[in-house]
């Protein structure tokens, strides 16, 4: 019988230690952002996206657990320590949950500057991208700074809500990046009927405003973060109905904008956008509901937090839908994901294969 040697008996498997293939994974994301292409500065603008919505929902489970003073100063955790250190008043859990949330923003900083380095290193380098980049390691330390402020402050409502809004306006930065690097750099051309596009950011407004109001409600209710914090001196009531009464709105106008898409032939991509903002919205509102009638358990309210994220996110996708700027430059390489009103290609994903068999729609400019 032959001898089996080593290399046989390890063939098929991972070679080399968890270290090993850590410090492959670190030098294959380091060269992605050195030597970016069109396609690997889109996955590092994805996962801006994903690290601010994952932020702003740890974030809010810091709060659901009561650990938002678990680290009762700033910049340190607690007086004399960065890291949290024996306190006769806060518990160990609440100080790790808090402190634990503290370093996931250098895991969004990292993203935000591996985003820069990639724009920086895109041959030829694209200024709108560099400039839209350059809002995220400026938002990590804006909102570090104003994190501070919260602590500082108590858990005010006031500073909690808008530390929110921050995170809403960091999502919608690095969605632009994601959009903006899958196209080119033309002006740009609507591909809907001016109306629709009109009542798109309409839509948008709306929404925003609804988030806005929902920070109100989650300042007025339960859930403050600690036992010294305080809440806004409204009604709850009023506010919850509120509230439920501009989700509404939200769903007329989402619903009027699917029927416009379809009945407009609009490009299927825009349709099908709007048929899953509309489907994300229903599943948010339901938990809302769901939440408030079972008197806001924690869980459901994080899982709101995170739904609050994802509308936010397919709204501003259906608006990117709706538009064109031509395809990526040739210049920058042959992994493009740009638009298919644009320039026939390979669809990268089955959905898009669908919009080959769609009648050529007219691509207008914005003005028109």
């Amino acid at each position: 019988m032959c001898a089996v040697t080593e290399a046989e008996q390890h063939a098929g498997r991972p070679s080399g230690s968890p270290l090993d293939r850590a410090r492959s994974l670190g030098s294959r994301l380091l060269r992605s952002a050195w030597d970016p292409t069109p396609g690997s500065l889109r996955r590092w603008a994805l996962a801006s996206v994903v690290a601010n919505v994952g932020i702003a929902v740890t974030g809010a489970a810091v709060r659901l657990t009561g650990s938002g003073l678990g680290c009762p100063t700033w910049p340190r955790c607690t007086p004399g320590s960065f890291v949290p250190a024996a306190h006769p008043e806060h518990s160990p859990v609440k100080m790790a949950i808090e402190f634990g949330n503290r370093l996931l923003a250098f895991v969004v900083l990292a993203v935000a500057v591996g985003c820069v380095v990639a724009v920086l290193r895109m041959v030829p380098r694209r200024r709108g991208l560099v400039r839209i980049a350059m809002i995220q390691p400026v938002g990590v330390a804006v909102q570090a700074v104003w994190g501070g402020l919260v602590v500082r402050t108590l858990l005010n409502p006031v500073t909690v809500s808008v530390h929110f809004l921050l995170s809403i306006g960091m999502i919608a930065a690095a969605f632009a990046l994601y959009a903006r690097s899958g196209e080119g750099d033309a002006p740009p051309r609507r591909l809907v009927h001016r109306d629709i596009r009109t009542l798109g950011f309409v839509l948008t407004a709306a929404m925003f405003v609804l988030l806005v109001v929902g920070v109100v409600v989650t300042g007025t209710g339960p859930h403050s973060g600690d036992e010294a914090a305080s809440r806004f001196d409204l009604d709850i009531e009023t506010v919850a109905r509120v509230h439920a009464d501009l989700v509404w709105v939200v769903l007329g106008m989402t619903f009027a904008l699917l029927f416009a898409l379809h009945v407009s032939d609009s490009p299927g991509r825009a349709r099908r956008g709007a048929l899953v903002l509309l489907g994300v919205e229903l599943g948010q509102g339901v938990i809302g509901f769901v939440q408030y009638f079972l008197a806001v358990p924690a869980l459901l309210v994080g899982m709101h937090v995170l739904g609050a994220g994802l509308v936010w996110v397919a709204t501003l996708r259906v608006v990117f839908l709706m538009r064109s700027r031509g395809p990526v430059p040739a210049a920058a390489g042959d992994a493009v994901l740009g638009n298919p009103a644009d320039a026939p290609r390979t669809p990268a994903d089955p959905t898009e294969a669908a919009d080959a068999a769609d009648p050529p729609n007219p691509v207008r400019p914005l003005g028109v």
